[in-house]
């Protein structure tokens, strides 16, 4: 079974602490129903088996509504539910082992804070990236300093893949990402805060649009 073609425009990781008590299956389908077109299920709190319930309303939701689903962490919850893939930071399971288990069909997101590690990411098997924070993010409390706009610039040149920039990403400084070389822009609480989360998550995807300059129709 090949891997999924991924749109990576906009990414959207759930986060309940952050969206006032909304379960992640509500997060994702709001978001995607704004435009997302990757949700990625995270999660620090709960067993192993609430994890399991959790994933898999997410990768409903998904699968209904056309979305790409990633699992972070977590790499046996994502086998367990069959998602699309998984992402692993520096100080999770090291994506070479992780790739291991997967095996060669599911996606492998990794997180990179310079170009040394994004080119040791592509030769452990990721088939995108995602970066430490950009900007600053209280989203992630153990995100350490912005990694700024120009090394988001050489991550992105210095390997092939896919780049999805996150932290402290919204409407107003998106295209800074997106013209930096990224295919795309992750948020969390720019999207799970809001009120009207389809809402935000649509201006978010029409800043990338004008950014890219290209059209959703």
């Amino acid at each position: 079974m090949p891997k999924r073609t991924v749109d990576w425009t906009l990414y959207v990781v759930t986060d309940k602490a952050l969206a006032g008590g909304r379960s992640h299956a509500e997060q994702a389908r709001a978001a995607i129903l704004g435009g997302a077109t990757v949700i990625q299920y995270r999660e620090k709190v709960g067993n192993t088996r609430q994890l399991i319930a959790e994933a898999s309303a997410v990768r409903d939701v998904c699968r209904e509504l056309g979305a790409t689903f990633i699992v972070n962490d977590r790499v046996d919850v994502a086998l367990a539910v069959a998602a699309d893939g998984v992402h692993v930071g520096q100080e999770d399971m090291p994506a070479i082992i992780a790739r291991r288990l997967i095996g060669p069909h599911m996606l492998l997101g990794v997180t990179v804070g310079n170009a040394a590690q994004a080119r040791q990411a592509a030769a452990d098997g990721a088939d995108y990236l995602g970066t430490d924070a950009i900007f600053f993010t209280g989203s992630k409390p153990d995100a350490g300093p912005p990694i700024g706009v120009d090394t988001l610039t050489e991550i992105c040149r210095a390997v092939r893949l896919p780049v999805v920039g996150i932290g402290g990403i919204n409407a107003s400084n998106v295209a800074q990402v997106i013209q930096a070389g990224a295919a795309g822009a992750a948020v969390i609480s720019a999207v799970v805060s809001a009120p009207d989360m389809s809402a935000a998550a649509r201006r978010l995807r029409e800043a990338i649009r004008r950014a890219k300059g290209t059209s959703d129709e």
